[in-house]
């Protein structure tokens, strides 16, 4: 499972981005899509990348291999996690959510999400993904 930030980044790799990916089964909360246009947005209205490469990784964003899950539990789940952690919104939660929910771990670059947990909760960057 994969959140915005990492989505983000390997939309914006070009069309092969998600080549890393090739034998792990993206899923994501329902969320992460209006999250990813929000990201991309923001990096083109602030142009820190040339604004056709953004609506290019933009485009990618459809035919992106990840799968969206919304179980029933999982608004409940994240209003627990974001009320154990102490953060007042609940989007980083339903990833966090979703991950224990389905028992899988979560793929983020969000550094500072993977200190922001306790050990007993899966998150892990690209590179532990690593054999």
């Amino acid at each position: 499972m994969a959140d915005p930030l990492c989505l983000s980044s390997y939309l914006l790799a070009g069309p092969d981005g998600f080549g890393f990916f090739a034998d792990t089964e993206l899923l994501s909360p329902p969320l992460l899509w209006p999250e990813v246009r929000s990201a991309l947005h923001q990096i083109a209205w602030r142009g820190q990348l040339p604004k056709a490469e953004v609506a290019s990784a933009h485009e990618r964003l459809s035919g992106c291999p990840v799968t969206t899950r919304d179980p029933a539990l999982l608004g409940r789940r994240a209003w627990d996690i974001a009320d154990r952690f102490g953060w007042t919104k609940t989007y980083d939660a339903e990833y966090l959510a979703l991950a224990e929910l389905l028992d899988c771990r979560l793929v983020t670059l969000d550094r500072r999400l993977r200190d922001r947990v306790d050990d007993a909760t899966q998150v892990v960057g690209p590179a532990d993904l690593l054999p």
